[in-house]
């Protein structure tokens, strides 16, 4: 019997694979949530309940990464690995000390994301850049936008009031632009 790792601090579902660490295949699961109706998926779990696999996953399987999943349930499936441009933020490696640092750390991650489409968002706005950001993607094919830790930025200002209010208010604002 061939012995494997434990994933202890890997989160992403390349690193695993080619890691070769234990992983407990949920490809069925994911392809089963997505045979629904719904389009807006908002998926909480505990802390340290693979949040950040299953987003990395997600943007593996949207990106179309047929090879990187032949080996698991989905590998063999009737999945059609479809293409689509995908959005992925994770708010615990965007800068947030202040207010104003994350509204600009997020609009310059927007517009990294941008360019590896080949695309140049000239906004300064968050709010403004992913929705020029989706108008442009979009015209390959239905966007999907994944986001990991969320709520971070609140969450490390919880105990200041008044930073935990404004960091809030970017986010209230960007989220909105995604609904």
């Amino acid at each position: 019997m061939i012995k494997k790792d434990l994933p202890i601090h890997v989160s992403t579902l390349q690193k695993i694979i080619d890691g070769n660490y234990i992983y407990i295949d949920k490809t069925r699961y994911i392809y089963n949530l997505f045979q629904g109706i719904s389009h807006h998926y908002f998926l909480s779990r505990p802390r340290r309940f693979g949040k950040s696999l299953l987003v990395s996953t997600l943007q593996e399987l949207f990106a179309g990464n047929k090879k990187l999943f032949e080996k698991l349930w989905i590998g063999s499936s009737d999945y059609d690995w479809q293409e689509y441009p995908v959005i992925s933020l994770d708010f615990s490696i965007i800068p947030h000390l202040m207010a104003q640092e994350l509204r600009t750390s997020l609009n310059n991650e927007l517009k990294l994301i941008a360019a590896q489409y080949n695309i140049v968002i000239n906004e300064d706005i968050p709010e403004e850049s992913l929705k020029a950001l989706v108008r442009e993607v979009s015209m390959k094919n239905r966007v999907v936008i994944l986001i990991d830790e969320y709520d971070k930025p609140i969450l490390d200002h919880i105990k200041n009031r008044e930073q935990a209010d404004a960091q809030r208010e970017i986010l209230k604002s960007f989220y909105d632009a995604i609904k």
